[in-house]
């Protein structure tokens, strides 16, 4: 890389943030599959939206059929997944976008890589905290099923390891309450925090 050298240009992240009359940043929502982590993060889009905030939504399932369709779900796929998705998010908030992103994540490594990519306070992690036994009965794609018949290997919360955050900036706990409630929270977490 000694010969590429960034670019930078008069149309910047503060700029693009101003004409948009926002705070750009990730919002990191990671837990098992099952805990809800799609549906919140919609959700919330959907109330941003409502308020005229300019984001976009980064899902785990639809980034694997394109961005990440070459991976696998060996730990370094996933460490791979999820760093790609840092590098696409931090760009969106270069746009000066509020990103939102729903993937396990399992690891705290990577959450931590790509917090470390965006500015000081551009990267809120949102804990979907729902216990393991919740998410199997759930199991909303069948995944849970298929891992314990030993059909799907790598099933994080199975036979694959999943590192909860230690300090999230929000932890949600996601056993029961109605979706508007837990959007209602995080609203207020994100504008306590100053966030939005």
């Amino acid at each position: 890389m000694n010969n590429v050298v960034w670019h930078s240009h008069a149309v910047n992240k503060a700029s693009r943030a101003e004409a948009k009359g926002q705070r750009p940043l990730v919002i990191w929502f990671t837990g098992l599959s099952g805990a809800g982590k799609s549906t919140l993060a919609g959700a919330l889009e959907q109330a941003l939206a409502a308020e005229g905030k300019h984001t976009y939504l980064l899902d785990g399932d639809n980034v694997r059929h394109g961005l990440c369709g070459d991976l696998g779900f060996d730990d370094a796929a996933r460490q791979e997944n999820i760093r790609r998705v840092g590098e696409v998010a931090k760009l969106m908030v270069d746009a000066g976008l509020i990103v939102l992103t729903a993937f396990i994540s399992p690891f705290r490594a990577e959450r931590a890589l790509v917090r470390s990519l965006l500015g000081e306070g551009e990267f809120v992690e949102v804990f979907v905290d729902a216990p393991l036994a919740v998410c199997e009965e759930r199991d909303p794609k069948g995944l849970y099923k298929k891992a314990r018949a030993g059909e799907i290997r790598n099933f994080t919360g199975i036979d694959s390891a999943y590192e909860a955050p230690e300090q999230p900036e929000i932890h949600l706990l996601n056993a029961g309450k109605p979706v508007a409630a837990l959007v209602d929270e995080l609203l207020t977490a994100l504008r306590q925090g100053n966030y939005l």
